[in-house]
């Protein structure tokens, strides 16, 4: 894959940044110094907040939450983030829950759920159910579920198993999400050596959570792909990086949805790598999905469909 006709030099000076916060052997370091390298890379890139924007913390059960307001809500964001289920936390993805939050106009609760491989699978999941069913106690106006990489992942558990259980959840959007699409893919054969996400990475990543270190197969709170069942679905919008070995995920994922009489659009940003949120304020590309996506958002919340699929 030629990837330096694929991605522009705006992009190329974005990963040779986070390389330089966040060098390829940090895998090979303790699960504790690849946190501390991943907060700091993090820091360098985090965006200062809006001053339209209120913050505050709480604890949801054992969950803590970051919770974004400005004005008078009229829908609320649960946001999961990224970092493989083992990095990062409210802080790694303080700005983006901002920017959010300031773009729509509706709350943002942020997820600080379990990190593995000290608990794994399903404590992520259940963190993240936690904080749905407490939102939809709490706040009465309809829920946009949001989230990248692995929160996407998280994201996606939560709305199949929302069927019939709640009723508050209004849409997703899933950002580079990894559904647990099957490895013979096509993206991930073109991308197994990807900038920024190889596919050892995403293999590394789908175990890290499970018990033992066995994936489980028949468990969609794990893997959404894994579910049986695709009927009920809330309107779902998905982002993907096209040089990514996660990419078509998206595609499966929606025509699982779709065959099941689902609303799902997918749409594949050319040019972009995996953990393209953080270049957003970088990469013209980066910042053009980025508006792409919270007009998503803020779409879903107002229960409107603008995709022809």
């Amino acid at each position: 894959m030629d990837y330096e006709k694929l991605i522009d030099e705006e992009t190329w000076a974005f990963i040779r940044e986070t390389g330089s916060h966040y060098p390829d052997e940090t895998a090979t370091f303790s699960i504790e110094e690849q946190r501390k390298i991943y907060n700091a890379m993090a820091a360098a890139f985090r965006a200062p907040r809006p001053e339209v924007v209120d913050v505050t913390e709480r604890t949801v059960g054992n969950v803590s939450v970051r919770i974004y307001e400005a004005g008078d809500p009229i829908r609320t964001v649960m946001y999961c983030h990224g970092g493989g289920f083992v990095v990062g936390g409210l802080n790694s993805h303080d700005d983006v829950c901002c920017e959010i939050c300031e773009q729509t106009g509706y709350r943002v609760v942020a997820v600080d759920y379990r990190l593995a491989p000290e608990y794994p699978h399903p404590a992520q999941f259940e963190d993240a159910w936690t904080v749905l069913e407490w939102i939809a106690e709490t706040y009465e106006r309809g829920v946009v579920l949001a989230g990248d990489s692995a929160g996407a992942t998280l994201c996606a558990c939560v709305a199949q198993h929302a069927r019939g259980r709640l009723d508050v959840v209004m849409g997703q959007v899933l950002i580079y999400p990894g559904l647990g699409g099957d490895l013979s893919l096509p993206s991930y054969r073109e991308h197994a050596q990807a900038p920024m996400l190889t596919l050892e990475d995403v293999k590394f990543y789908r175990h890290v959570r499970a018990d033992g270190g066995i994936a489980p197969s028949d468990d969609p709170t794990y893997d959404p792909l894994q579910a049986s069942d695709f009927s009920g679905m809330p309107p779902t919008v998905m982002f993907s990086a096209d040089c990514d070995p996660l990419r078509d995920d998206c595609g499966a994922y929606r025509d699982a949805i779709q065959a099941a009489g689902g609303q799902a659009h997918w749409i594949n940003e050319t040019g972009l790598v995996h953990g393209y949120l953080r270049a957003r304020h970088r990469v013209g590309r980066a910042w053009d999905s980025f508006e792409r996506i919270t007009l998503a958002i803020e779409a879903l919340g107002q229960e409107l469909w603008t995709y022809d699929d």
